[in-house]
């Protein structure tokens, strides 16, 4: 077998509470000013108590699914990149298989952080070029608000909840994914982690007082990573398929800090009319980042047949990586 596929619907999805900065500011000590200048985000949205990863990845694919024209009791497959699942078992992605009702998928979730969805569309690609299946949804959703310390004004201006789904269909042999490279580094695992919670330290009344339940991060450390190591993956993957930057018709990073955006672009050199940036709005989703704007820009119109789409991203573990995909 060596099939190919294609994306043939996108889809996403937003919780309805809005969390500005002017709100935080009133938790912390920060300012719309002071979030806005080092972190280009306006506001992000909050999951309502109860709203898990789950029941926002179910809307995300409904859209999805309908673009696509395709009923769920087809889907032969489906992978779910998070990290913040509703429970530790079982997995996301069977909740959500029991939501659409597809009733004959493979179902698991891949926990890559930030880098969750590309690790899945890698994967689900891979099954269906073997001839695993015909129909895949890939997704990619968090409720990182859920593990938000608000009173650590580092953090808490970050992230925000969301999930985006793309369906995957057996295609022609000059569309979907023309080259990646995915890494890992697990020596730099403390650099962002939730500590707590696990079976290291499990729940306990130790843990909560030390409040090792919420999302720890050396931001600066961070930065700097995240820049070199999106654009070495983002290069080498054009590389391989014999391509350059200017080859690419539009970019997609990883929404999570525009200063880490413009300095991707920067060292890309690529024109900043083909990237695409919707930070402003959701803040970092993690895995949901990249689909959700992959959907936006579908929608928007920003994505046509034969394009060539690279996206980027980086996340906890430490993970990272770049796929390029030709519509």
């Amino acid at each position: 077998m060596n099939l190919h596929f294609k994306i043939a619907g996108t889809g996403s999805f937003v919780p309805a509470k809005v969390i500005s900065n002017a709100d935080l500011s009133h938790m912390v000590d920060t300012s719309d000013e002071w979030i806005t200048e080092r972190t280009g985000i306006k506001e992000r949205r909050m999951a309502n108590e109860g709203q898990g990863s789950a029941r926002m990845a179910y809307h995300a694919s409904l859209r999805a699914l309908k673009q696509a024209k395709t009923e769920a009791k087809d889907l032969d497959i489906i992978i779910f990149g998070t990290v913040t699942p509703d429970f530790y078992m079982p997995s996301a992605a069977c909740i959500l298989q029991d939501q659409l009702g597809a009733k004959k998928a493979l179902a698991f979730d891949i926990s890559a952080a930030c880098s969750g969805f590309l690790y899945s569309l890698v994967i689900a690609e891979s099954l269906v070029k073997q001839g695993k299946g015909k129909k895949a949804l890939v997704v990619g959703a968090d409720t990182l608000s859920k593990f938000t310390d608000y009173s650590d004004r580092s953090t808490c201006i970050l992230f925000g909840d969301g999930a985006g789904a793309v369906v995957l269909s057996s295609g022609r042999r000059d569309c979907g994914l023309v080259s990646w490279r995915l890494y890992s580094d697990g020596s730099r695992w403390g650099l962002l982690n939730i500590p707590g919670g696990g079976s290291v330290y499990p729940p306990a009344d130790k843990t909560l007082m030390k409040r090792m339940h919420f999302i720890k991060m050396n931001g600066r450390k961070i930065f700097k990573f995240a820049v070199k190591l999106m654009v070495d993956a983002a290069e080498e993957v054009l590389d391989d398929a014999g391509l350059d930057i200017r080859d690419v018709d539009l970019f997609i990073p990883h929404q999570a800090n525009i200063r880490i955006i413009e300095s991707v672009v920067r060292n890309l050199r690529i024109d900043k009319d083909k990237v695409f940036v919707n930070l402003a709005l959701y803040g970092n989703t993690s895995a949901a980042s990249i689909p959700i704007a992959l959907d936006e820009a579908v929608r928007k119109g920003r994505v046509k047949k034969g394009d060539r789409v690279l996206l980027a991203s980086f996340g906890s573990g430490l993970t990272w990586g770049a796929v390029l995909l030709r519509w």
